[in-house]
């Protein structure tokens, strides 16, 4: 079975774009990157608790997000800026993972209608070498089988405000 997430990755390269259809006008599949609390429901890690501490949505805002285990302790903390906001079209921010090896990466996301009731993700992501790059193909959750867990989640919860 073809995955609908793809995951595009060339030999000596320190970058890989990311692309996904949705059954979602564009509109939701946009708002479902920049609302908080949709966000939490869809990018969950397994057996955590995420929260957003910061979101600001706009050009020159910033984020911030940590997943708790049960018992409260933070598991994961995310963050960045964003340097381009263009409702419904783009956004371009860095991601950093805390105490995490792989520095910061920049992210470049497109947001293209393709009819009302349907649009498409490309994500291409930058990352400080091709060596850094090839680090974090290897890591958990990297796979497009993976990253295709989540964006089904996101589209069963975007889908019911349709």
């Amino acid at each position: 079975m073809e995955l609908k997430t793809k995951v595009h990755a060339e030999d000596g390269k320190q970058d890989l774009t990311i692309t996904r259809e949705f059954d979602l006008p564009v509109e939701l599949l946009f708002k479902a990157h920049v609302d908080p609390e949709i966000i939490v429901q869809w990018k969950a890690i397994p057996n955590t608790t995420p929260k957003i501490l910061k979101f600001g949505g706009k050009k020159h805002g910033s984020y911030q997000m940590i997943s708790t285990d049960s018992q409260g302790k933070i598991v994961s903390s995310v963050s960045g800026v964003i340097h381009e906001f263009i409702p419904n079209r783009k956004i371009i921010r860095t991601f950093e993972v805390e105490n995490a090896p792989i520095g910061v990466q920049l992210e470049i996301y497109d947001f293209e209608q393709f009819t009302d009731n349907t649009s498409k993700l490309s994500m291409h992501v930058i990352y400080e070498s091709g060596a850094i790059r090839d680090q974090v193909l290897k890591m958990p959750g990297a796979s497009g089988y993976t990253m295709g867990m989540a964006h089904d989640r996101m589209e069963a919860i975007m889908s019911k405000l349709k």
